[in-house]
């Protein structure tokens, strides 16, 4: 199965992705699948409609494994983190979608009032400290926080180490940063650094000096840090650990740092929509995205780091135990994002 499950994902990466975000995306067309999954498992058919963050080379196999072994029609629309959770809000009257799939688990708990609790089949097999206790959402994926550099553009030996080298002059306006409105990953990136020097008004200070070292320069998406890294206009950025793995394992010349200071591993996470119109449809995919098989393969083949208490460690990265982690306050992070972002703003438009 795990076999067939692999050969899936090379052919479909050499299919044109979905588009970008913001736009629907139509499914992938359903066809037979090379393993017909579990005994147990009997294709139900229906629909779902899935909102999504994640990067199309992520979404692509997983979405088409599920769709061949359950025999449900996937929709899938893509956006930012920030945009989709307003599009799940506005829509709270009728909801439209059934599952939000990815994005910061502090993000989802800020919107957790729109999800609708579920636990999931498999959560006895998820390792406790990234299950959520009110089982509001589901843990895909542990995310640890790196500062990523091009090795063109940054000589050796002169790496940031540290959340505080980010304000070294020298690297003012080359500094890749997404807009924490837009971004679950950046939001979740301002609070680690917020954490890293205190939630208070030191805190704070190392913020706006971080936005004066920005030069102005705050990206629309996440997607386009780890991108422009990776293609030198910037020389190093803030990003998913994932995400610039993926370009270390390509073979560009980038590489990895974990802050001295500590990062975070926040999980990003899966709830579904309160209301969803495919409710069924959405817990099997909720169980899908954490049964085994898939866990394995984000393992394998994209370098995130499951959530499973029986996962394998991955082997050419540096192991969880050996990154130092900050004390991330997953409350303060979900209760106080409005609050957090609107901060940010007023410092990013010279307002504070």
């Amino acid at each position: 199965m795990k076999k067939a499950f692999t050969g899936i994902l090379a052919s479909l990466l050499l299919v044109t992705t979905l588009a970008g975000c913001g736009t629907e995306q139509a499914a992938p067309q359903k066809t037979a699948s090379g393993d017909a999954g579990t005994k147990n498992e009997a294709k139900k058919g229906g629909k779902l409609t899935l909102y999504s963050p994640n990067a199309a080379e992520v979404n692509n196999p997983i979405i088409k494994e599920f769709q061949d072994r359950t025999g449900i029609e996937v929709q899938l629309i893509s956006g930012g983190t920030g945009d989709l959770l307003k599009r799940v809000q506005a829509e709270a009257v009728s909801p439209q979608g059934d599952v939000f799939w990815a994005g910061g688990a502090d993000s989802l708990e800020a919107y957790k009032k729109f999800f609708e609790p579920y636990k999931t089949k498999e959560n006895d097999n998820l390792l406790p400290e990234y299950i959520d206790k009110n089982g509001v959402w589901t843990p895909f994926a542990a995310l640890p926080m790196i500062i990523m550099y091009n090795k063109e553009l940054v000589k050796a030996g002169e790496e940031p180490k540290s959340w505080n080298d980010l304000l070294d002059p020298k690297w003012k306006g080359k500094i890749a940063y997404a807009d924490p409105a837009k971004s679950g990953s950046s939001y979740t990136q301002l609070v680690t650094m917020l954490t890293a020097f205190g939630k208070d008004d030191k805190g704070w200070d190392f913020v706006k000096k971080f936005v004066k070292n920005l030069d102005g320069k705050v990206l629309s998406g996440s997607g386009l840090v780890y991108k422009g890294v990776a293609d030198k206009e910037f020389a190093i950025g803030i990003t998913l650990e994932e995400a610039a793995l993926r370009y270390v394992e390509g073979g560009a010349k980038v590489g990895i740092v974990y802050p001295s200071e500590g990062t975070s591993a926040v999980p990003d996470g899966a709830a579904i929509i309160k209301g969803a119109p495919n409710m069924e449809q959405a817990k099997q995919f909720i169980d899908f995205l954490v049964g085994k098989d898939v866990q394995s393969l984000i393992q394998k083949e994209f370098k995130r780091r499951s959530v499973r208490k029986d996962a394998e460690p991955i082997q050419g990265i540096v192991q969880t135990k050996d990154i130092k982690l900050v004390n991330y306050d997953f409350d303060f992070a979900a209760s106080k994002k409005d609050d957090n972002i609107k901060h940010f703003s007023k410092i990013i438009t010279g307002a504070e």
